[in-house]
């Protein structure tokens, strides 16, 4: 048998796409212009889907921070932070973190995705089982497979489903419980709500893993997420963020206060057989970091943004995914076609949106999903806005209430 012929769904579903004005899977672009314009298909396209949401990809000392490290450190490391690729500034950017997150110990990963799985595999084994938010990552249920834990889903934001999953094993087993929830959750744009759940673990007694990859540098006012935000970052036992979204580069990073934290550098697969960071990312995202620390306004800005972006599209009528003002903005559109087709007619208009259809969509749904960044202006969230307007005009207003 054709290993491969069991995708065969997904090839007729591209074609089906294609039909609809997708030319490819993901779309290229030629050239970036700055963190809210681009080259595509041959014209200048605004960027309202691509998760920079500090907007500092282009920032001045962030550059000079990444070429200053290609000349002194070369282009990359060659090796594990196990092995010979453990150099003083993976070290430094520990240190960094761990000061601005309040936290006595981080680990930095290659990416976000490998964060989660380290972490969550790391803390989870065999005997051990994993509460799970319905709506969590792909990177965390993949992280809870590779862990061998038994995983136990609850409902969305469901602090009570949780507490009565809890309650129903409550005397079995004899591992240890982690619950893994998200600070703002990367398709609808909505937060966790926090206190309940810390409430529960008051009650019954759990680890919690917070996933702050989509809330770091934006929520709080130290930028340090939800916790930040909301008081309760000494209820947290462990954070996992990334450097790809609010600091404008690639990685991840795993952190806590547990005094045997620092094992995990050895139960972490995703840590210890991998080649570490290269010279460069690490520089431009501790320089980003620094960025984030001292520029509070940025936060204040991209609030500004996504508040306008969230009312402008509701005078529009559109199903938002979310009441709550969050950098992701996310519309409900009634199905595949009608979403792609609407998702093309953006593009042709100028604006780039992410296309999210099932099956990485909570519940089946079909969206166009908007990230708002500080770097946007409010001319841009005005034409953003009326791009919409004119697609919604023109598609038999699929997205409209």
């Amino acid at each position: 048998m054709d290993l491969l012929a069991k995708y065969a769904h997904f090839v007729e579903r591209h074609k089906r796409m294609i039909e609809l004005g997708v030319h490819d899977v993901g779309v290229s672009v030629d050239e970036i212009l700055s963190p809210t314009r681009a080259m595509i298909k041959g014209r200048e396209t605004i960027l309202a889907g691509t998760n920079n949401y500090m907007g500092i990809t282009f920032e001045k000392e962030c550059i000079e921070a990444g070429k200053r490290a290609l000349d002194t450190a070369g282009t990359g490391t060659t090796g594990s932070r196990m092995a010979n690729g453990n150099y003083a500034m993976h070290q430094e950017l520990e240190a960094e973190l761990a000061a601005f997150l309040g936290r006595e110990h981080v680990m930095v990963f290659t990416t976000g995705y490998q964060a989660n799985l380290g972490m969550i595999s790391g803390l989870a084994g065999a005997k051990d089982t994993v509460y799970l938010d319905a709506d969590s990552h792909a990177s965390i249920y993949d992280a809870c497979s590779v862990s061998g834990a038994q995983l136990v889903r609850f409902r969305h934001n469901d602090p009570d489903n949780l507490a009565k999953r809890l309650a129903r094993a409550n005397d079995e087993g004899e591992g240890g419980r982690l619950v893994v929830l998200e600070g703002i959750y990367s398709m609808f744009g909505d937060r966790a709500p926090l206190k309940e759940f810390i409430d529960v673990k008051r009650e019954y007694g759990y680890t919690l893993l917070l996933d702050e990859a989509h809330s770091f540098g934006v929520l709080g006012d130290n930028g340090r997420g939800l916790a930040d935000e909301v008081g309760l970052e000494d209820e947290v036992d462990f954070v996992v963020g990334t450097f790809s979204k609010s600091i404008g580069s690639i990685g991840g990073f795993g952190a806590g206060n547990h005094p045997m934290f620092d094992l995990l550098r050895f139960a972490a697969r995703a840590y210890m057989f991998t080649a570490s960071s290269s010279p460069a990312t690490i520089a431009t995202s501790s320089e980003a970091l620094r960025q984030l620390a001292a520029r509070p306004e940025l936060r204040d800005r991209l609030r500004h943004n996504s508040a306008r972006l969230h009312q402008g599209f509701k005078d529009l009528g559109l199903r938002l995914c979310c009441d709550v003002v969050s950098p992701v903005v996310a519309v409900f559109v009634d199905d595949e076609p009608s979403a792609v087709t609407m998702w093309n007619a953006l593009l042709n208009e100028g604006v780039y949106v992410n296309l999210a259809l099932p099956p990485g969509t909570p519940n089946s749904t079909c969206l166009l999903r908007c990230s708002v960044s500080a770097a946007h202006t409010d001319d841009d969230i005005d034409k953003i806005i009326a791009m919409f307007a004119n697609v919604v005009a023109t598609s038999g207003e699929r997205a409209a209430e």
